[in-house]
């Protein structure tokens, strides 16, 4: 590498060098949503009994953070971040070798255990660099590399699973991850040693002083409304690819595409942060991202023609990305005397949250009403976005 590409990365601010270990985690927990109709006919299993690859690795993802956060205080929340890509780059690996659903389940558990220290932590560290009234620039930026993670993964899954096998996704992550660790190793070999608290707390303490945290009505108001966006929300977007295939028709790698729009949608707004927030401010901004989500969903469940299908994946996303970053926002602010344990709590309560989404989902597509399903979410969207509105409003009073 020549002198000047080193620099280059050496003087690169945090969110540039994670942002390489956020793409390949984004791609990789958003790989099997294409994959769940190839999963079932392979393993001989219902679509809805295939997306337990889903619910395991998000229910791991969102349990683990509880770990993470202490560790990420006593070992450096970058070291940390590049230990669990390291991981995540083995488990990969052996992911493209599952012989079995099962043992497919047990490797997307697993994968989501590791991935837990990468985003969530990347997110308190930009909270701990960044004032508050540039913050949600700073962590639209980030953001731009996880939902471009999250398009690649959604389009390869699908592309990976009908011309190749779904094992191959599973091996390019992985090569993904090879260079974010090579690029993270650069530039912590150039900074200075990382020096740990004094006196660290116990890792019960730790648990202790964040349950201490649920006392308090802002946090528990930011978490309420984490775990509906998380169910409704994320939930229903494991099987918007398995709706443009069963109702609109599409091929399982157009359905991988089309869901590149709605990533795309929503890197969109990551540019165009900072005047959204001045035209619209919170409150505009998640009133107009939960109306495009209802939008979105409606249309979803009620049009029959496959460009209705693939124009309401990018709707959902622009509206998604708007009035989740507002939201993620809120969370690094709830609780700013604590914000690795807050931001900790938010991250896994989204993620159960979007295992229960999954769950009821699931048993809903089987039944054959998913459909039904994606308007009651509709109506869920309509309610929480004006929660997540008047969090805004809280916390300026406040």
């Amino acid at each position: 590498m020549g002198a000047a590409a080193r620099d280059a990365v050496i003087a690169a601010s945090p969110v540039r060098v994670v942002a390489l270990s956020a793409f390949a985690s984004t791609a990789s927990m958003r790989l099997c949503d294409p994959m769940l109709g190839g999963l079932g006919q392979e393993f001989g299993v219902t679509t809805g009994e295939a997306s337990a690859v889903i619910a395991a690795y998000a229910i791991s993802y969102g349990v683990l953070q509880i770990v993470y956060g202490p560790l990420g205080e006593r070992l450096g929340k970058l070291r940390v971040i590049g230990a669990s890509s390291l991981v995540c780059l083995l488990i990969s690996l052996l992911t493209a070798l599952a012989p079995s659903l099962n043992v497919l389940v047990l490797a997307r558990a697993a994968m989501g255990a590791a991935a837990a220290g990468i985003i969530p932590l990347a997110i308190a560290w930009v909270g701990d660099q960044v004032a508050y009234e540039q913050r949600q620039e700073a962590l639209a930026r980030l953001m731009g590399a996880s939902i471009t993670g999250m398009m690649m993964g959604q389009w390869f899954g699908g592309f990976a699973t009908q011309h190749w096998g779904w094992r191959y996704a599973f091996v390019a992550v992985s090569a993904i991850f090879a260079v974010a660790l090579w690029r993270m190793a650069l530039y912590l070999k150039n900074q200075p040693r990382f020096v740990p608290p004094a006196h660290p707390l116990p890792m019960l303490q730790y648990w202790q002083h964040m349950a201490r945290l649920l006392t308090e009505a802002r946090v528990r108001w930011v978490l309420g409304a984490a775990l509906a966006e998380g169910a409704l929300v994320m939930g229903t977007l494991a099987f918007m690819p398995s709706r443009l295939v069963g109702h609109f028709g599409l091929s399982v790698s157009q359905a991988g595409g089309a869901m590149v729009l709605y990533g795309a949608s929503g890197l969109l707004y990551s540019q165009l942060a900072r005047q959204s927030l001045a035209l619209l401010g919170e409150k505009g901004l998640a009133r107009c991202g939960g109306a495009l989500i209802v939008l979105g969903l409606c249309t979803l469940a009620l049009a029959d023609a496959a460009p209705w299908g693939v124009l309401a994946c990018g709707l959902s996303g622009l509206g998604f990305y708007m009035m989740h970053n507002t939201l993620q926002t809120q969370g690094t602010q709830m609780a700013p005397q604590a914000r690795s344990m807050a931001v900790t709590l938010f991250a896994c309560t989204l993620f159960f949250g979007q295992t229960l989404g999954v769950a009821v989902v699931a048993r809903s597509l089987d039944a054959g009403w998913l459909g039904e399903t994606f308007l009651v979410a509709a109506v869920g969207v309509a309610l929480l976005c004006h929660v997540i509105a008047r969090g805004g409003q809280v916390r300026v009073r406040g």
